[in-house]
């Protein structure tokens, strides 16, 4: 299907070259799959920058567990951003909650006006999120440019149907991704079930399982 891009999260950089090489439209670059994935090294970001020919998206996270972070967590996360745009990274990948698991408008719009002219994904934390509803309009509002999400469950198959509503609630004020287990066995159902038109995964065998 014309349209289709498939992103894949690789966790260190010779996995990214793998992904290039495969036919990804796009990289989330992270570090430590353990911990659901952290901020990589510089270096790491820079040599792929410096290798990959299509876009890299860095997650800026830095560290597992929590998505509420601390006041000296989030100077970390200003200046990891600020590299990033610094060396011409097509986008990064971050979101940030209260401690009452709402989003953290205040915090998120701070990052995300000084990641322009990069690509902002909020990534999964939204699935941890209270207030669904009130959470997607809180992030269109912050100037994200997506939202990655397994429809708040385990997985992007069993959220396939909230991913469908969020979609018609969102229309073309930001992209809905979906993401979470999602493979070449069911990416199909996934897509028929809600109309999306960027998928995100961690295998390859999901690239061209919908016909381009």
């Amino acid at each position: 299907m014309p349209g289709i891009k498939y992103e894949i999260a690789c966790f260190d950089y010779e996995s990214a070259v793998l992904a290039d090489k495969a036919g990804a439209d796009r990289i989330e670059l992270c570090h430590d799959k353990s911990a659901g994935g952290v901020t990589p090294s510089r270096d790491v970001i820079s040599k792929a920058k410096n290798n990959i020919k299509i876009p890299v998206n860095v997650i800026i996270r830095p560290g597992g567990g929590v998505f509420c972070y601390s006041d000296s967590e989030f100077e970390l996360m200003k200046e990891d951003i600020i590299y990033c745009k610094s060396i011409g990274i097509n986008g990064v990948v971050f979101g940030i909650l209260s401690q009452y698991h709402s989003i953290d408008v205040e915090r998120n719009k701070v990052l995300v006006e000084l990641a322009k002219p990069m690509q902002t994904t909020f990534h999964r934390a939204f699935d941890h999120s209270i207030e669904q509803l009130k959470g997607l309009e809180d992030i269109i509002s912050c100037g994200f440019n997506r939202i990655l999400t397994s429809g708040c469950k385990e997985n992007a198959a069993k959220g396939a149907a909230w991913i469908s509503e969020l979609i018609k609630m969102a229309g073309k004020r930001i992209i809905i991704m979906p993401g979470g287990g999602i493979r070449k066995e069911n990416i199909t159902y996934i897509y028929n079930s809600t109309n999306a038109f960027e998928f995100h995964s961690s295998s390859t065998e999901i690239i061209n399982s919908i016909t381009k």
